[in-house]
């Protein structure tokens, strides 16, 4: 695990952006996206690049389940607003919030990881430590599955909606088991509200009650955090410090 601490988060987007050229060129055709306000700094970057992804496959990590992909608070609708319709893929994946069978649509998505390999995933970091929305207490070997938000993500996403009534209980998720299959990872996490979740997953113990932490076991994880979000850090677990 490589822990980047840097003075904002633009740049902390333009060096995400780096591992994912840097991933290309050695041969990378399957990018794993997240959605949210942190990994909009790197879809800057990569929109006002010269790289070409139209080559490119991604597999997102989650959907709410019960929203169509036209509804403006779908992450499909997110990840073409934010990144496809400016940069486009070969193809994209995003769960099906609208599917009628959710185990159905959990197999369908779990062949579609299998038939995709992921060479690089892009990560965020919840407040209580999720990744993708495996909540506190999600299974290490879990594949993607219809999970219940907690309170806290609830709360958390609901900048985004009218009001928190609006947002939506159960999502889609990419399970831990899966993400741990990438060939690289990285994570990227900003802001005070998350320094207590990049402690725990960078100096606690690896335990369910923080997902994040399982990345500890992981090779090739590079975790970026602003200045803000790594205030908790020791100086011994941070490798580069980026201003």
């Amino acid at each position: 695990m490589k822990v980047i601490v840097t003075s904002n988060k633009e740049i902390a987007g333009k060096e995400a952006f780096k591992l994912i050229k840097s991933a290309m060129d050695d041969g990378a055709k399957v990018l794993g996206l997240a959605t949210g306000s942190t990994p909009i700094p790197l879809y800057k970057e990569m929109i006002a690049s010269d790289v070409d992804f139209s080559k490119m496959t991604s597999v997102n990590l989650d959907e709410y389940v019960g929203l169509a992909p036209e509804d403006p608070q779908s992450y499909r609708y997110f990840m073409q607003s934010n990144l496809f319709n400016k940069k486009p893929f070969a193809e994209t994946f995003v769960p099906d919030g609208k599917a009628k069978d959710s185990s159905e649509e959990a197999k369908r998505y779990n062949k579609v990881i299998a038939d995709h390999p992921i060479d690089l995933q892009v990560l965020g970091l919840g407040r209580n430590g999720h990744i993708g929305f495996n909540e506190p207490g999600s299974p290490f070997d879990v594949e993607t599955r219809k999970v219940q938000l907690t309170e806290s993500t609830i709360e958390a996403n609901s900048r985004n909606f009218e009001n928190e009534n609006d947002v939506p209980r159960y999502a889609y998720s990419m399970g831990i088991g899966s993400i741990l299959k990438s060939k690289k990872i990285v994570l990227m996490a900003f802001g005070t509200e998350k320094a207590d979740a990049v402690k725990g997953m960078i100096e606690g113990k690896v335990t369910n009650d923080c997902p994040a932490s399982v990345l500890q076991t992981k090779d090739d994880v590079t975790i970026i955090v602003d200045k803000d979000a790594g205030s908790e850090l020791s100086d011994s677990s941070i490798d580069e410090k980026i201003n």
